[in-house]
């Protein structure tokens, strides 16, 4: 086992939780190299999530693993699957999708509170998320996380800039708790990181981060288990799988080339 029963305990608990030196640093490099490569040349998906006037800047990237064989390698070799397997309590593992997240030093651009999941094209709820920094993450610049609102409803999934309810109908789904008007009155966890830590998180779980005042290099895995299943969107899931409804129905396992299975 590549963690322990508390940990497992705990993710199932508060939806998050964090592995100190899951990776060696020869993972971490082959996962910096392919960052490097990824920011070289940006995949069709890119997006700039700061405003023109950041001091900093803020750049995501999605679906980059079949082109960058740094990731695949990470992907199909490192103890990432196994560690997500244990939390998920599942039999199969797949890839959804890998996703760069980069702040340069300066940027002062949140990411707002908000859960993933709506935001996915996948129901069930055996998942877990990696979010593994390559560079030392300090508190205040880490990812935070509201603790057991996995266990919760979904919340209305809005527009990172301006937010928008794009997805479901306005008023169809509760709103997000103000969470940073009084954080006393909840439990968030958090946790500064060092190269080779990550955190694992469900895709239900409600979490943010502040700017970051040095460079914070993240590569982030969506793995799915043995209950998820293809859910049809009326909107542009984020990120977008076109074409993906001809190819897999409503309600079908994600059995698709695009999916990778890790464990089986």
């Amino acid at each position: 086992m590549f963690i322990s029963q508390e940990q497992i305990n705990s993710y199932a608990t508060d939806g998050a939780v964090v592995v100190r030196q899951a990776f060696t640093g020869e993972e971490v490099a082959e996962v910096a190299a392919g960052i490097d490569a990824n920011l070289a040349a940006p995949g069709h998906l890119v997006i700039v999530a700061s405003e023109a006037d950041d001091p900093g800047y803020f750049v995501e990237d999605f679906c980059n693993w079949s082109r960058i064989s740094q990731y695949e390698s990470f992907i199909r070799n490192s103890p990432a699957a196994t560690i997500a397997k244990q939390l998920m309590q599942s039999e199969q593992v797949r890839l959804h999708h890998d996703h760069l997240l980069v702040k340069e030093a300066g940027t002062r651009q949140r990411t707002p509170w908000h859960q993933d999941q709506p935001y996915y094209n996948i129901s069930g709820s055996q998942n877990v998320s990696m979010w593994m920094p390559v560079d030392p993450v300090p508190k205040e610049s880490t990812l935070e996380f509201l603790a057991g609102s996995h266990l919760g409803p979904w919340l209305m999934p809005r527009t990172f800039q301006g937010g928008q309810a794009k997805w479901f109908p306005e008023g169809s789904l509760g709103d997000l708790p103000d969470i940073d008007s009084d954080r006393d009155l909840f439990r968030i966890l958090g946790w500064d990181l060092e190269p080779g830590d990550a955190v694992f998180f469900h895709m239900l779980t409600l979490h943010g981060a502040p700017g970051s005042q040095s460079r914070r290099r993240v590569f982030s895995l969506r793995f799915i288990g043995d209950d998820a299943r293809h859910a049809v969107r009326n909107w542009r899931t984020s990120p977008e799988f076109t074409g993906l409804a001809e190819q897999l129905p409503d309600g079908a396992p994600f059995d698709n080339p695009l999916f990778p299975l890790l464990i089986s």
